[in-house]
């Protein structure tokens, strides 16, 4: 069937029709549109579809057609699932009906708008503003114990009758002794499950 009788068919202009050409949703083969095919694409990807009387035979193209889907490939024991979804989508095209589409959107959209209410209300903080605040948080900490030898040595020194400047550097020795141990920490912090 052409696309003029594409168009009468479904009662639709054939403006409409080069539309849902456009769109994928037509099976042309040889400029022929075969018309099971196609509806079976309209019916999945469109959300209220015309449905034409079955007065033809066949799909325009001399025999009765198989609208069957065909199963999905498998996955390749080399390949990761994000392989193998592009992949099957690179040949086989979105299996979701529009009405599926549209409800993993409206699930994902939620789930963003969420998130959106958590970030606003406080509940959740960016991560780049979390881990700038806790850098300089360590860095902080870090630079008080590198000047406390020098600011309690002398006090330490003057209640133990000893020289200020051997306990100065005696102390300045533990705490640089301590700043590496805290710097190479044992176990690893895992994040996530």
């Amino acid at each position: 069937m052409n696309q003029s009788d594409f168009a009468k068919l479904h009662n639709v202009s054939r403006k409409t029709v080069t539309l849902w050409k456009a769109r994928g949703w037509l099976v042309a083969v040889k400029g022929v549109i075969d018309v099971d095919a196609s509806n079976a694409q309209l019916e999945r990807y469109r959300k209220s579809v015309t449905q034409p009387k079955k007065s033809y035979l066949g799909n325009g193209l001399g025999n009765k057609g198989n609208s069957l889907p065909k199963p999905l490939p498998e996955a390749l024991d080399d390949e990761t699932p994000e392989q193998t979804a592009v992949r099957i989508l690179g040949t086989e095209g979105a299996t979701m009906t529009i009405d599926e589409a549209r409800r993993v959107k409206e699930n994902y959209l939620a789930l963003l708008h969420q998130l959106d209410y958590q970030r606003k209300s406080g509940e959740l903080v960016e991560l780049a503003v979390a881990e700038t605040i806790l850098f300089d948080q360590a860095r902080a900490s870090r630079d008080a114990w590198l000047n406390w030898p020098t600011r309690i040595g002398p006090l330490v020194a003057a209640d133990l009758g000893l020289e200020a400047d051997r306990v100065v550097d005696t102390l300045t020795n533990y705490v640089h002794q301590q700043l590496r141990q805290l710097g190479q920490p044992e176990t690893e912090v895992q994040f996530g499950s």
